[in-house]
């Protein structure tokens, strides 16, 4: 007998993975759309695919869609207003700066970036899975800003 799972049990359950958090951006009319997402993985090293997973409730669904690539940047410690802004939560004071790669909009300032190219889709329930071929990176280090547990978080150094 299978056993009915519930959305908030799932919720909690996931919530137990560490994950880093990243910003998907996509060029929306010779502008920038981005969300925060933190279902993110990298694919494959031949060729360079990662893969997001996005609601298809999101206007950035539609928009990946439409534009064929999307940018996904990685961020840094110091960046949650960053996350929150592109989370749902915007921030007029906050003015997030881009750049273009490739044609592709990705953060200024983050710990790495990449510029993709759809390469394939997947439907994925209420998501669908985007996996971009990568067609450039930028890695400017730092600290990542992690999320656990519906919070927040920051690395310690080992002691």
């Amino acid at each position: 007998m299978a056993v009915e799972v519930q959305a908030d049990e799932f919720r909690r359950t996931m919530a137990t993975f560490a994950t880093g958090v990243t910003v998907v951006t996509v060029d929306h009319e010779g502008g920038v759309h981005g969300m925060t997402a933190n279902a993110f993985t990298s694919v494959s090293l031949n060729p360079p695919l990662i893969l997001v997973s996005v609601d298809k409730k999101t206007h950035t669904h539609d928009m990946i869609a439409k534009a064929e690539t999307f940018g996904v940047s990685i961020l840094r410690r110091d960046q949650e207003a960053l996350s929150r802004h592109y989370g749902g939560k915007p921030d007029p004071a906050l003015q997030p700066q881009h750049e273009w790669v490739k044609g592709v909009p990705v953060l200024r300032t983050c710990l790495s970036s990449v510029a993709c190219r759809v390469w394939a889709s997947y439907e994925g329930g209420d998501h669908t899975l985007f996996v971009g071929r990568v067609l450039d990176m930028r890695l400017h280090g730092g600290d990542p800003l992690i999320f656990f547990d519906r919070a927040y978080r920051q690395l310690q150094p080992n002691l």
